[in-house]
């Protein structure tokens, strides 16, 4: 199998997970630090430190400290553009608008 759909297929994976498709939503509007991040996901505190340590681990997001918070951000602008367009999809789906290219 090629390298590249491996990887693509292990990224998709990750983002299965609905916290951890709404962790990178958020992260694409810019960095948050923990507190943000839960609530903006909705999810507790405790399971939105886990998924961030996968995302992490991954090298999908990159963290920074800032004094005593830890700060997370997107590590790359392309992982920001899959989850817009998987937004669109679902967009027009849910609105039963046409497809387009």
């Amino acid at each position: 199998m090629d390298d590249r759909v491996e990887v693509a297929a292990s990224v998709l994976a990750l983002l299965a997970d609905r916290t951890r498709l709404s962790l990178v939503e958020r992260l694409g509007r810019g960095e948050a630090d923990v507190t943000t991040l839960t609530e903006a996901c909705g999810a507790a505190r405790p399971s939105v430190s886990q998924h961030l340590a996968k995302l992490r681990l991954a090298g999908l997001v990159t963290t920074r400290k800032d004094g005593r918070r830890v700060v997370y951000a997107l590590g790359h602008g392309h992982l920001r553009r899959l989850v817009d367009e998987a937004l669109n999809v679902a967009d027009h789906q849910l609105r039963s608008l046409p497809p387009h290219d």
